[in-house]
């Protein structure tokens, strides 16, 4: 409860709710804690929050003769006689405060009732943030049984060492304590075991969750079996992942593991919104029933259980008897096994064996979320065979494999350290063909449910009639002559027409202009806008006056050049200023209004930081200002001393932060990029950043070099890497204490932390226009040095294509296709081929699922067609267009190389016109490479002379023929570029083929 409520846990505290109060009976320290509850509970639901600060040597029963008194008071104020009271009576008091209370709670004049399944209903469905530590939890379980657990288990069988399960145990609680030692980028102090890893093998079973790890050794001989259960936490939120093991498995222990892992997966996929609680239990039992009924007497007696801030939630069992009604949000630890078996062996460590599969499990709106996924249970993958002497002697496989949902072959399980250990490679194409079903059955799930939708983000344009330069005729300026006039103030030009000053507003204008003839005339037309001209296809003012007559355009003739010159350059300065002020307007009015900064006050001294330079930067020319970065109670104030430059950001509006500390760029960043666009000046921008130079950009050259080893120079050198220091250490030292900040309850849902790059992990690339060192973090892709910035969410990207990928390639590039279709892809060219396996090892370990291709993809009708028709797209086997190994083994002549091509775009091979069509899915920056068989079979003998000969006939028809011999030979060169001198053809020889031009 104290968790679910306020992020911490109070023990030692006692709560009472009442309907406009709510008391707290508790220590000073954690009074201290609770008292900024005070005004959230008063905004929120109009309650007073009363604390009731026990003193260290009382028993509090004074304290709590008061808080018997308010509940007596108010119910009486209603006129009730017997006050009813409800408690959580399964829970037995802990300490001496609570026993106290528990004694005068009973001897009270009081009706208790058990509210333990209120509790429980509402801890039952789960919010977005709950979720979110939900996952990230189930992240950190399945990770350690994948990248820790199984290799341990492996290398321990391989070489045949003796570790007791104890000892396992400890190793795997560390791992989950520690999840930088697994690459898992969560904080250490969010993260917790839910109870002790449990391993058991040797014929000893144990199917609770309360059972524990012996201090026997692992047994791992022919036909044993291997059980690993493992529970973590994470902000407290539980998930759990169990997994069997099976070494040599005979084929009663196969049969028993294929009937419960098909049982499994039917109680999961019960697990829909409306459905009933017990429909995931029966599900289980009828898969056994049908395939396997000598063993529905050995199954557990439930599916499992809810999940969540406690490992067993009541009220939330699977068995055959719950009647609940399931809803989306909640989650289950989804536990199905067999207890006991009997298996056909002499031996009496494997006679009695158990099988035992856990995964956590939340129900969502359509289909149920396996968020375990990653730990494969696969037969494939948890079967180990090592007898293979014995497997040739047999007849045949104990398991034949069968058609869809087959379990493979166990003789050819084997061990991946049995003939020579697996490269990275093929554990990445592994992986990747796993992502690769799930990545598919997710698009195929987004796009059934509607997908994205395109929004117009456009703001709506201000009408002609909106423009009011005057209100009433009185308020024109005086004439003075019939002569075009500009009023600045009011933003109007003033045109003579027919003896009568006409007022325009300065933004009706389109275009003016001024030009003179030979008669030193001299002419100004002016072009207004006017409905259904290409300038604006959005105009409204066709619809709001229909049956009005507009101008189109005025010329008029003067003969003083000097006020005509005048007039079209005040007009032009005055329309582009109110065109930039109206710009303005526009972007700020599709801003999404913030919060109002909360500014600390004298009891909270704000963090800061000083002397930072912003990114963008404030407009006006003025000398730019080195500024300070305040931490205030909801948000950041940047400042300088101009008190027109000051921006304000909100922490609930920060969707990811960055601190980069400065190693081997300039400056020391820190950077936010936001969920809403904010005005930084006059700008625009969904990223602010905040820095300081490290070292002088500018060095003076003028002045005598000097040597390395020059006094001086070594001074000057240190100096710059104690001020590199300095600065980085500031910048740590506020990011550390601005996390301090972050970690108070009324933050914990925003989930906001410092994130850093990983610079092992970076590469080279363009992304816009200049090459730049691109880093990974923890949930993001990121450039913070150079602009415009490049930060990319890795939660949000579908798919990546690497392209240009192949022999003899300097570099590639790379296609990042997000998740919302409507958006464009994101392109980082000319990344450098000694990149690639690394960039591939990072995208493999971030379960993003990546395609390699030998050409530029056109990818806008390619995500065209997959939004116009989603059930082709998904008929066609998804994204499986892009996999270039499958598309070569279709056919040796095959155009995988074109990419993905949709039906209802036409081929290249129709005609050359069709090749230059925006339709074309392969962009080519040659068309000229693909040259027919029988043109590359008529040149294939030539040798340079007769190239050398045709090219001199050519340049004679085009009367060339006059060129010099050096002229000739420096266009050969050119056309050819840096090639070796043909070998002379030795007598009889074959003639040298020509070398493929690229």
């Amino acid at each position: 409860m104290n968790i679910w409520l306020f992020g911490y846990e109070f023990p030692e505290t006692i709560m009472v709710f009442m309907k406009k109060q709510i008391h707290f009976l508790c220590s000073q320290k954690k009074a201290s804690l609770l008292d900024v509850v005070k005004m959230s509970a008063k905004e929120a639901v109009g309650a007073e929050v009363v604390l009731h600060v026990k003193p260290k040597n009382d028993d509090g029963a004074g304290l709590m003769d008061r808080i018997f008194q308010a509940v007596n008071a108010q119910l009486n104020s209603k006129g009730h006689d017997a006050p009813v009271i409800g408690h959580i009576a399964r829970e037995a008091p802990e300490g001496k405060l609570l026993e106290t209370w528990a004694e005068k709670l009973k001897n009270a004049n009081l009706e208790l009732s058990d509210i333990t399944n209120g509790f429980s209903n509402l801890f039952a469905v789960k919010d977005n943030v709950e979720l979110t530590n939900v996952k990230k939890a189930a992240f950190l379980t399945s990770s350690v049984m994948r990248s820790f657990v199984v290799p341990k288990l492996e290398k321990i069988i391989d070489e045949e060492k003796k570790v007791s399960h104890a000892s396992l145990m400890d190793d795997t609680e560390k791992a989950i304590l520690e999840p930088a030692r697994i690459k898992v980028k969560l904080k250490a102090e969010n993260v917790d075991i839910c109870y002790p890893p449990i391993f058991q093998s040797g014929g000893d079973f144990d199917l609770k969750p309360s059972a524990s790890s012996n201090d026997e050794n692992l047994y791992y001989d022919s036909n044993s079996v291997i059980i690993c259960a493992i529970g973590s936490r994470y902000n407290s939120y539980c998930s759990n992942v169990a997994r069997t093991f099976l070494i040599d498995a005979n084929a009663s222990q196969s049969k028993a593991y294929e009937v419960i892992l098909k049982a499994q997966e039917a109680a999961i996929s019960a697990l829909k919104s409306g459905s009933k609680a017990s429909a995931a239990y029966l599900a289980a039992l009828s898969v056994v029933e049908k395939d396997a009924p000598e063993l529905a007497a050995s199954m557990t007696k439930t599916a499992g259980t809810g999940i969540g801030l406690e490992f067993r939630e009541s009220g939330l069992s699977l068995n055959a008897k719950n009647d609940r009604i399931l809803k989306p949000g909640m989650v289950f630890n989804v536990s199905l096994g067999f207890h006991n078996l009997q298996a056909e062996t002499n031996n009496p460590k494997t006679q009695k064996f158990s099988v035992l599969l856990a995964d956590t499990v939340i129900v969502g709106e359509e289909v149920p979320e396996i968020v375990t996924i990653s730990s494969s249970k696969a037969v494939k993958d948890v079967a180990y065979s090592f007898n293979e002497d014995d497997e040739e002697e047999d007849e045949g496989p104990k398991i034949k494999t069968e058609a869809k949902g087959s379990i493979a072959t166990l003789a050819k399980a084997t061990l991946r350290s049995d003939n020579q250990e697996m490269s990275k490679e093929e554990l990445r194409r592994q992986h990747q063909a796993e992502l690769a079903l799930q990545k598919n059955e997710e698009t195929a799930r987004r796009l059934a449910g509607g997908g994205s939708v395109a929004t117009d983000n456009r703001g709506a344009g201000r009408t002609i009639g909106d423009l009011i330069a005057y209100k009433n005729v009185n308020d024109l300026p005086p004439v003075r002559d019939l002569m075009i006039q500009i009023d600045q103030k009011n933003e109007a030009i003033l045109l003579p027409i027919y003896g009568s000053m006409v007022p325009f507003h300065v933004a009706t204008l389109k275009s003016v202009s001024s030009q003179q003839d030979s008669n030193r005339n001299c002419y100004i037309r002016i072009i207004f806008n006017v409905p259904g001209t290409p300038f604006s296809p959005h105009d409204a003012n066709s619809v709001k006056f229909q049956g009005s007559i507009y101008l189109k355009e005025v010329s008029f003739r003067s003969k003083d050049p000097r006020h005509i010159s005048e007039a079209v350059q005040l007009i032009k300065t005055l329309r582009r200023q109110v065109a930039s002020r109206e710009s303005e307007r526009a972007e700020r009015a599709t801003l999404v209004t913030q919060e109002k900064l909360q500014v600390s006050g004298a009891k909270f001294k704000p963090i800061r930081l000083s002397d930072l330079w912003i990114r963008p930067p404030f407009g006006g020319r003025g000398r730019k200002l080195t500024g300070s970065l305040e931490a205030h109670t909801n948000g950041f104030r940047y400042s300088t001393s101009r008190p027109d430059e000051r921006v304000d950001v909100m922490y609930r509006n920060i969707k990811h932060a960055f601190f980069q500390p400065a190693e081997k760029e300039m400056i020391t960043v820190l950077h936010f990029h936001l969920h809403n666009h904010i005005m930084v000046g006059n700008k625009k921008t969904k990223d602010v950043q905040f820095y300081v130079e490290v070292m002088d950009v500018v060095q003076t050259l003028g002045g005598s070099r000097r040597s390395a080893y020059d006094p001086d120079e070594i001074e000057e050198e240190q100096r710059e890497r104690d001020r590199k220091n300095k600065i980085n250490m500031d910048f740590q030292n506020f990011v550390n204490r601005v996390h301090d900040l972050w970690g108070q309850p009324q933050f914990k849902a925003l989930d906001l932390e410092f994130d850093q790059p990983l610079r092992e992990l970076g590469f080279h690339g363009v992304p816009h226009k200049a090459s730049t060192f691109i880093v990974p973090t923890s949930s993001c892709l990121v450039e913070l040095i150079e602009t415009p910035f490049v930060v990319i969410t890795l939660n949000e990207i579908e798919i990546v294509n690497l392209e240009r990928v192949g022999l003899g390639q300097k570099n590639f590039d790379m296609t990042i296709v997000f998740k919302d279709f409507k958006r464009d892809v994101f392109r980082i060219d000319s990344i450098p081929s000694t990149s690639l396996d690394g960039i591939k090892e990072w995208l493999d370990t971030t379960d993003l699922k990546y395609y390699e291709s030998r050409l530029n993809l056109n990818w806008r009708p390619i995500l065209k067609t997959i939004t116009d028709d989603p059930e082709k797209f998904i008929e066609d086997g998804g994204w499986e267009f892009l996999n270039m190994d499958i598309s070569d083994s279709d056919s040796e002549n095959s155009e995988s190389d074109q990419g993905y091509e949709p039906s209802d775009v036409q081929s290249e091979s129709i005609s050359d016109e069709e090749d230059d069509s925006s339709e074309s899915l392969v962009e080519s920056d040659d068309d000229e490479e693909e040259v027919s068989e029988e043109d590359s079979e008529e040149e294939k003998g030539k040798t340079w002379e007769e190239l050398e000969r045709e090219a001199t006939n050519a340049d004679r028809e085009k009367g060339d023929d006059s060129d010099s011999e050096e002229e000739r030979s420096r266009r050969k060169m050119k056309a050819f570029g840096k090639a070796r001198a043909p070998e002379k053809r030795s007598h009889g020889g074959s003639l040298p083929k020509r070398a493929k031009l690229r």
